[in-house]
């Protein structure tokens, strides 16, 4: 997939003022309109000048867009950064049509939404309604993603975090507020779930109430763990004698390590379960080990020795279902 650089598109400066970026798009949809123009390429160009304004007006998608930096290059090999949105704070903007006249969002390139198809879908935004004494409207929900811990999950906690808001200043640029939320995280939340959090979106038109913020709780690498769902995964490294002739072991778990028994025989990818010992809920979830054979290095002349001894005495062949 290739990086568009949506200003080269739309021929203005990275600092342009949102008017600036307005009238640039209407004179190049003028010139590209393909009732208009002859040349071969005006549909689409007509397309890419479309998409380009679609970011680049909505200052919620510029200020994403522009994140992630003036190093990449027109046509340049790009994959979207994991969670290269999170910290930033949206009101899920959906397509807001860019396109003019009629155009649809399946005009939209691969590189567009692999940034924007999923996180800047509309959201419920409330309703607006009159009252005596004038218009009043409820603000706009707002979404974000935010980091935890796997502990944080386990046991609960409170954490602070901080997000970008994007907003234009008087000038008409594109600019980023900061704000720092203090958050109780509840135990047992999962990956992908929303905190909400009340009143903290947009505020309300009249007296009309604020909007919401929900938080998209994702976690954190963990050193050891990985978590799907509500079960909890765990890799642990046998020796070759532990898993030929059975072992009892002391397992490290969340809540604190716990002896296990392995059963002579036992080969690399057994899945061993611990119920219950994954993240907490209604049901809760498990703890899998997953056991991996490790083999001691052949870094010394006694463990050589020892290799060729276990090479002559045992009768083993591991690639005889292969059939060679």
């Amino acid at each position: 997939m290739e990086f568009k650089d949506y200003y080269e598109l739309m021929d203005v400066k990275r600092d342009a003022t949102q008017d600036e970026i307005k009238r640039a798009y209407r004179k190049l949809a003028r010139k590209y309109h393909p009732d208009v123009s002859k040349a071969a390429d005006a549909e689409e160009r007509f397309k890419e000048v479309g998409e380009a304004y679609e970011v680049l007006k909505d200052p919620e998608k510029r200020a994403a867009y522009d994140q992630l930096g003036a190093n990449w290059k027109a046509g340049q090999d790009f994959n979207a950064p994991p969670d290269w949105d999170a910290g930033f704070e949206f009101s899920g903007g959906g397509y807001t049509g860019g396109f003019a006249d009629g155009a649809d969002a399946g005009a939209y390139s691969d590189f567009f939404e692999s940034l924007f198809g999923q996180g800047f879908r509309s959201a419920a935004s409330g309703g607006a309604y009159r009252q005596q004494g004038g218009f009043h409207a409820r603000g706009s929900d707002h979404h974000a993603k935010v980091f935890i811990d796997l502990e944080d999950a386990l046991n609960g906690a409170t954490r602070s975090f901080s997000l970008h808001v994007p907003e234009v200043d008087a000038q008409g640029h594109v600019t980023t507020k900061e704000r720092v939320l203090k958050v109780t995280i509840p135990r047992g939340v999962k990956q992908g779930q929303h905190i909400r959090l009340a009143g903290q979106g947009n505020p309300g038109m009249g007296e009309g109430p604020a909007g919401d913020l929900y938080l998209e709780i994702e976690f954190n690498p963990h050193s050891i763990y990985r978590v799907e769902g509500r079960d909890v995964y765990l890799d642990v490294p046998l020796t070759p004698w532990e898993a030929a002739l059975g072992a009892s072991i002391q397992v490290p778990t969340p809540a604190g390590p716990v002896d296990m028994k392995i059963k002579a025989g036992a080969a690399s990818g057994n899945k061993l379960r611990l119920k219950g010992r994954g993240i907490p809920g209604k049901p809760a979830g498990d703890l899998y080990v997953i056991l991996d054979i490790a083999l001691p290095p052949a870094t010394t002349e006694a463990a050589k020795t020892l290799y060729r001894d276990m090479q002559q005495r045992l009768d083993f062949n591991p690639r005889a279902r292969l059939g060679v």
